[in-house]
């Protein structure tokens, strides 16, 4: 295989490079931008940038100020407080069967988040086997509309977990569930490829159609609360700011 002049300069580009939240630039920036294909290394550090600097907080105001909705699944809730963001992979399976989980692993991309509907609470579909194997396949993160178990593992592990419960036992290696279908939490839909980011407050989903509306509104959110910071640091009070005074 003959490697090319532009395959040398592809391989010297620095993929952790960031860049001032404040000279940031979205311009034509597309949720496939989170991951380097080799020709969008600009979109990619651009965003890159964006998504080291906000929140899951800041991103679900930025998608309210879109669609009047926050993003947020409030029953699910980190585990282990760890920040994450990536395209979703999805999985549907009752709670007795972690085989889909184990699944759901090799069918997902590296760089996806594995986003599970468990039907019912009463047994875990996982835990820290799953996550040692999902984490040294690329994948990011588990979110589990279900239990996980094995916190006294996860609690310490380089993988981002959320869950909506907890519990010590499991079911059986059945994998009978679905992958990478669209799924309905609570009235919530989610389809496979749409954007999830989520850190200590909670998770937030993105329509992956609102990605980047949603993206150039969380940068505005952004500069507008640095401001808010310095002119707090200046001595204003937040009332004064927000024109309650």
């Amino acid at each position: 295989m003959s490697i090319s002049p532009k395959d040398v300069l592809n391989k010297n580009k620095n993929l952790k490079k960031r860049i001032d939240v404040g000279k940031i630039n979205l311009d034509n920036v597309s949720i496939d931008d989170l991951s380097f294909n080799g020709k969008n290394y600009d979109e990619y550090i651009n965003l890159q940038s964006l998504l080291d600097n906000v929140s899951a907080c800041q991103v679900s105001d930025a998608y309210n100020s879109i669609s009047k909705r926050s993003g947020v699944i409030q029953s699910i809730k980190p585990v282990n407080n760890q920040k994450v963001w990536g395209t979703i992979f999805t999985a549907e399976t009752d709670c007795d069967d972690w085989g889909t989980s184990a699944l759901a692993i090799d069918e997902a991309e590296p760089g996806d988040v594995l986003f599970f509907k468990v039907n019912g609470e009463d047994k875990a579909i996982w835990g820290e086997l799953a996550s040692t194997c999902a984490r040294d396949n690329g994948i990011k993160a588990t979110v589990i509309y279900g239990s996980a178990r094995d916190l006294d593992a996860l609690l310490y592990m380089d993988f981002p977990v959320f869950a909506s419960n907890f519990c010590p036992n499991a079911g059986s290696p059945l994998g009978l569930g679905s992958l990478n279908e669209p799924i309905d939490i609570d009235g919530f839909k989610i389809n496979p490829g749409d954007f999830f980011i989520a850190d200590e407050s909670g998770i937030v989903v993105i329509p992956q159609e609102l990605f980047a509306q949603t993206m150039v509104a969380a940068l505005s959110v952004k500069m507008k609360e640095s401001k808010i910071i310095r002119d707090i640091a200046d001595g204003m009070t937040l009332a004064e700011i927000v024109g309650l005074r």
